[in-house]
């Protein structure tokens, strides 16, 4: 928990945006420089799993931050287009490292001493931890810009990301069967995609992660919705931290969710869809209470599915087969971009709703595999 946090105390996250529209970059630059930042997660999602399954977990782990940090030098030194491309492409790779490596290692982990089924304790409060960090990675940016502009802010930012891998060399790796097929990273590749793709349980439930965790992509709308509903622009930022409390308070509590049946759960859903849909319909600053506990609910459901998912996981493809569910994230959050793009919130909220009877399946109480 204490890495997830480290982790997204990064001074440079509140503040890169303006720090491209303060060099000069255009609109369609900076939508590049995003699209280039996606185009790599994609490609790299997947095989960053394996090798994590094939080397270490830990070792990816700590690379990932590395190479984030490496990132933020070249931002650093060199604040301009090229410089923004490179970096996020190095940025794109160590995400796609991460996502699936350290559930593979927190989960195995706690399964060498017999604690698997506190996962969900633990992934809820990794999720809660790194939405509550957002408070003092703002105070800390808005520190340092005063002190010593973006130069300040990106060397910091290195720091905390060399501060991570370092403290992530510390994490236990429990010891594991090595994959077959040799030596070959692509053979781990090529079976790790099988069993997700393949194994019938095991799909169903890469398929609801992938589907409940793309529906996260809401959240990169939330300081528009408190201002087109007429929240001062001023207040706009202590408007979207009480919906990120919300959510950190709903993943928190996904432990005692996870006892829940999965007719239940898929109610929670439901009703945090419908949450979102009244708060569209009623448009007004209130409305935000509403966002917010649909956010809480939302990411309570969200923590249990991810558990659930590495619950059914068994053998050496741990990283790779949640690196596929990761990909499937990235892919759902296309539907949330589309449906926004045609009908706002409400669209979106129909979304959430819509998801609930495909995802059934792969919500179901957790089973022996």
């Amino acid at each position: 928990m204490g890495w997830a946090a480290l982790s997204e105390l990064v001074p440079y996250y509140p503040l890169y945006a303006l720090l491209f529209l303060d060099t000069g970059l255009s609109g369609a630059q900076i939508s590049a420089l995003f699209a280039i930042w996606s185009v790599t997660g994609f490609v790299a999602e997947v095989p960053s799993g394996a090798l994590a399954d094939r080397w270490s977990r830990r070792g990816v782990v700590v690379l990932a931050s590395v190479l984030q940090a490496v990132a933020f030098v070249v931002w650093t030194a060199a604040p301009e287009l090229w410089a923004f491309a490179v970096g996020f492409v190095i940025w794109g790779v160590a995400g796609a490292m991460v996502s699936g490596a350290s559930e593979a290692l927190v989960y195995d982990g706690l399964a060498a001493v017999g604690a698997e089924a506190g996962y969900v304790r633990v992934n809820g409060a990794m999720t809660a931890a790194e939405l509550l960090v957002q408070i003092p990675t703002a105070l800390a940016a808005g520190a340092l810009f005063a002190v010593g502009g973006y130069a300040a802010v990106g060397w910091a930012s290195v720091g905390t990301c060399l501060a991570a891998a370092a403290l992530a060399l510390r994490f236990p790796e429990a010891p594991r069967r090595a994959p077959g097929d040799g030596d070959s990273l692509a053979g781990t590749l090529r079976q790790g995609i099988a069993e997700a793709v393949h194994r019938p349980g095991l799909r169903l439930r890469v398929l609801a992660v992938a589907l409940i965790g793309g529906l996260d992509a809401v959240e990169e709308y939330f300081p528009v919705l408190a201002g087109e509903w007429g929240v001062p622009t001023t207040a706009v930022p202590v408007a979207v931290l009480v919906i990120a409390l919300a959510g950190a308070a709903g993943a928190a509590l996904g432990g005692r969710a996870d006892r829940l049946r999965s007719g239940v759960l898929l109610t929670v859903l439901a009703v945090a869809g419908l949450l979102l849909a009244g708060a569209a319909l009623w448009a007004r600053p209130a409305a935000l209470a509403a966002v917010a506990l649909f956010y809480a609910l939302y990411l309570g459901v969200l923590v249990v599915a991810e558990a659930r998912l590495q619950a059914r996981i068994a053998g050496a493809h741990r990283a790779t087969i949640t690196s596929v569910a990761g990909l499937g994230i990235e892919l759902a959050s296309l539907l949330v971009f589309a449906a926004w793009a045609l009908g706002g919130p409400l669209a979106v909220a129909v979304l959430v709703v819509a998801v609930v009877p495909v995802v059934r399946a792969g919500l179901r109480t957790r089973s022996p595999v």
